[in-house]
């Protein structure tokens, strides 16, 4: 056990060097006056009541004395019984299970606990923790030095029990290391077809869930490999199972349905889930796991959806091979998690009343009822794929009989790929607290999916994370914030989302007001940014879904994957009514199906969820809906670009490590919400034909475009495709071919009125290649840099120029004469021929 706890101190040392490895476990220290005057009134001593290693009550024994002298300076001894000699110190820390604290003796607790809640009381020195089981008791110590560490030190007397039972994490890890919508590294639980040797990082990633009340992971990809059953995989998965048990993660994992038949492991002949032998498999493998891991989770299972195989191959219901894995965990206590994110995968657009938004509803709502009881059906907030703006599923409301869980994504796969920054919680909570109005109840998603509303006993979360070898974990500090809300508002969906982030931010980043202040304001700020030039009127995450998943591309959403626009010349969105379209609005209870089939009655922001209208369809707000589309494009991006001054503002009062690579991805952020802007606006002008009242659309009087410039070496001028990724739909680019090492030079004489300003370079990072670039004014160097991006970001990269490759980068404070010569030079590295796409010479306070 000493070399756990040495692991610990590991990660206390490393946390010195600021590079977000301990996330919001800092326990950094506290100012002397605070530190000095609570320490003194502690206890010397902190009572565990339990002495396994591998229990939570340990556990919470080991953070105890690790976070009070890290946060006050001052070391506890720990003992793991309550005898005499503890009971002759006047006060002390104890922390336990309920009934170990009630075989004490001195008092018995009936305090009202629901499985994992706790109970924590401070009253002067003494500190009193007990949990309803052990878990519970490891949640009460996080809460205790969560309060401490934000320099809270008054006394409470709280009791806080979850409200739902099921609060886990999904992570989509592959067994080679990589992760499916993954920014952040490779696999912390896998590494070249196993389980990976060292798990130093996933115990480290066990006390970061535990410590915001996560319950359970599942550590694999839904498109799972059979070989995750091997006994050599399971060997390793109890390996990991032993590296998260001590803080109360309950490890499980994703199936491929078909692992025992012909395409899998080759042990049976048919996966049907109805065939005898087919059964005894499935039995004969979870009993092999719970011998190994008697406290195994689970499993989640993707079936029948976007090429994973499933009980409809043999004609059998979704709930056949939902209950076929139910059957085999029910006796040893475990969940088998279902996803209702079925749909055909090859749909036709110009079918008026084909649907994607329908498919949960129509594969689950007859099925009602016909679940075991430890099944869970998993089902995405909204009716198509972690969008920037849905309503909410409209099965919630229709399986009453049926145990369900929301699933939510914490990485951020349609939100800016942890390169922009997006704090998540405010768009979860339009879910979680939408109105159901199931029955003309009161029908809360939170109330659903807890099992409150229709008395289930199961139900739950399930957040996609993601988490990778970086050692911030998600690629980016501040998208940290998003895993601890999520596990806060699985436990308490009523949280104050403002409220938890600031917790998080004091954690994070300290107590300092200002600190607190723009980092509340930015995050606030982000996701109706980030809304507004992305998508907007419910029109959906506007990104290339046949790609990267990353940048804009409007006209990739006509597919077969069914995330329509259906755009054209005059009309835009998707016709969801009963009256002339796909349905899709009487799938919900009647009260809400009525607000959403009348166009008078429904939001501006689902408008194009569910009305096919004309451009010049008036909002409620009284613009058209091109003009809205304009605005908030404008809008958004001019947002983006206050985040970046905003935290210069607190130079100095962060880590200078941490300072360093948030700035830097809010100078991207800037950078690309232009290409947005751009892309969507000018996407829609050009389809259109309908100006900008504002005139700013492809009008841009501060840009010189490269094609115009004076070229030499090897540039030469290319047409961009999609066209609205590249100003004037062209770029420059040198030479050609894989191995790419010429140079080119653009020049421009500035006809710009003498003075000071920022130049802006529009260009392409694409991968395979580190493209070098100077600028230089009059001959003299301005500024130097390389296409590596790549290297320094995370999410997934292009090879083309493409609005995925388009980005930006700005030159500060340039002084400019008229008649001043601007030169760019570029030298191509491999498959990156230093494109680019214009110039900008921007007068102060102006973003082009």
């Amino acid at each position: 056990m000493r070399a756990r706890w040495g692991l610990l101190a590991l990660v206390a040392g490393v946390a010195v060097a600021e590079n977000g490895l301990s996330g919001w476990l800092r326990y950094a220290s506290l100012p002397d006056g605070q530190r000095q005057q609570y320490a003194s009134s502690l206890p010397p001593l902190i009572v565990a009541l339990n002495s396994t290693s591998t229990s939570p009550v340990y556990t919470a024994g080991q953070e105890l004395q690790d976070g009070i002298q890290r946060i006050l300076g001052r070391k506890l001894e720990i003992s793991h019984e309550h005898s005499t000699s503890t009971s002759s110190n006047s006060s002390f820390v104890l922390v336990g299970t309920l009934s170990a604290y009630n075989k004490l003796g001195s008092q018995s607790l009936s305090t009202d606990f629901a499985p994992d809640g706790f109970w924590l009381n401070i009253k002067g020195g003494a500190v009193t923790i007990v949990g309803q089981n052990e878990r519970g008791a490891l949640y009460g110590a996080f809460e205790y030095l969560s309060r401490i560490a934000q320099g809270n030190f008054a006394d409470a007397d709280v009791v806080s029990n979850p409200d739902a039972p099921i609060r886990w994490v999904n992570e989509w890890d592959n067994m080679d290391g990589t992760i499916e919508r993954g920014y952040a590294g490779r696999s912390i639980f896998f590494a070249n077809g196993s389980v990976a040797t060292d798990l130093t990082r996933v115990s480290q990633y066990a006390r970061l869930l535990a410590s915001v009340r996560i319950n359970g992971i599942i550590v694999n990809n839904v498109n799972a490999n059979p070989r995750m059953l091997t006994n050599e995989t399971i060997a390793g998965l109890k390996r990991i199972a032993d590296s998260m048990r001590p803080y109360g993660i309950r490890v499980g994992i994703s199936l491929n349905f078909a692992s025992p038949g012909p395409d899998g492991l080759k042990e049976t002949a048919t996966f049907d889930p109805l065939d005898p032998t087919v059964i005894a498999w499935w039995e004969a493998k979870t009993n092999q796991i719970y011998q190994q891991i008697p406290d195994w989770a689970g499993y989640l299972v993707k079936a029948n959806s976007e090429g994973q195989p499933g009980p409809l191959t043999y004609n059998r219901t979704l709930a056949d091979g939902a209950n076929l894995f139910a059957r085999a965990l029910r006796p040893h206590g475990g969940i088998i998690m279902f996803r209702a994110f079925v749909y055909n995968s090859n749909m036709n657009p110009a079918v008026w009343k084909d649907d994607r938004a329908n498919a949960a509803y129509d594969f689950f709502k007859e099925l009602d009822g016909e679940f075991l009881d430890n099944v869970i059906v998993q089902i995405k907030y909204g009716p198509i794929d972690f969008q920037v703006r849905e309503p909410a599923s409209p099965l919630f409301a229709h399986l009453p009989n049926t145990n369900t869980a929301i699933e939510l994504q914490i990485t951020q796969e349609y939100l800016g790929q942890q390169d922009h920054l997006v704090y998540i919680p405010p768009l979860w909570k339009t879910i979680l607290d939408f109105d159901m109005r199931v029955g003309s109840k009161p029908s809360l998603v939170r109330d659903i999916v807890s099992g409150q509303r229709f008395s289930r006993t199961l139900g739950g979360y399930a957040g996609v994370v993601n988490v990778g070898t970086n050692p911030n974990w998600l690629g980016s500090h501040l998208a940290m914030s998003n895993l601890y809300a999520y596990g806060r508002l699985a436990w308490d969906p009523t949280g104050d989302i403002q409220s938890l982030l600031q917790d998080w931010i004091r954690l994070t980043f300290g107590s300092e007001p200002s600190v607190v202040k723009v980092i509340t304001d930015i995050s606030m700020a982000s996701w109706p940014a980030y809304e507004n030039y992305t998508g907007n009127l419910g029109i959906q995450t506007l990104t290339d879904i046949l790609y990267t998943h990353f940048g804009p591309c409007p006209q990739c959403q006509e597919n077969r994957w069914g995330q329509w626009t259906r755009a054209d010349k005059s009309t835009i969105g998707m016709d969801r009514t009963v009256s002339n379209g796909t349905g899709n609005s009487g799938q919900y209870p009647p009260e809400v199906a009525a607000v959403f089939e009348n166009l008078e009655t429904t939001p501006d922001n689902f408008l194009l969820w569910f009305h096919h209208v004309n451009y010049t369809h008036r909002l409620h707000s009284g613009k058209t809906v091109i003009q809205h589309f304009y605005d908030a494009h404008y809008d958004g991006a001019a947002t983006a670009q206050t985040f970046v001054p905003a935290w210069q503002s607190l130079q100095g009062k962060v880590d200078g490590e941490r300072f360093d690579d948030v700035l830097f991805k809010l100078r991207f952020q800037a950078g690309h919400a232009l290409v947005w802007r751009d892309a969507v606006a000018g996407y829609y002008y050009n389809l259109s034909g309908i100006a900008d009242e504002a005139g700013r659309v492809g009008h841009h009087p501060y840009r010189i475009e490269a094609e115009s410039m004076a070229l030499s070496g090897g540039y030469r001028p290319v047409a961009v495709d999609p066209f609205e990724a590249a100003s004037n739909f062209t770029a420059i680019v040198v030479g050609s071919g894989p191995n790419n090492n010429g140079s080119g030079e653009a020049a421009a004489v500035l006809d710009f009125p003498s003075g000071t300003y920022d130049v802006a370079v529009g260009y392409f990072d694409v991968a395979g290649g580190r493209a070098h670039y100077g600028a230089f004014l009059n001959g003299e160097p301005l500024h130097e840099w390389y296409g590596d991006l790549e290297d320094r970001l995370g999410h997934e990269f292009s090879t083309k120029l493409d609005a995925h490759s388009a980005t930006r980068i700005t030159i500060p404070d340039v002084d400019v004469k008229r008649g001043d010569v601007l030169k760019i030079i570029g030298l191509a590295d491999g498959n990156e021929p230093a494109p680019l796409d214009y110039v900008a010479i921007l007068p102060k306070g102006v973003v082009d």
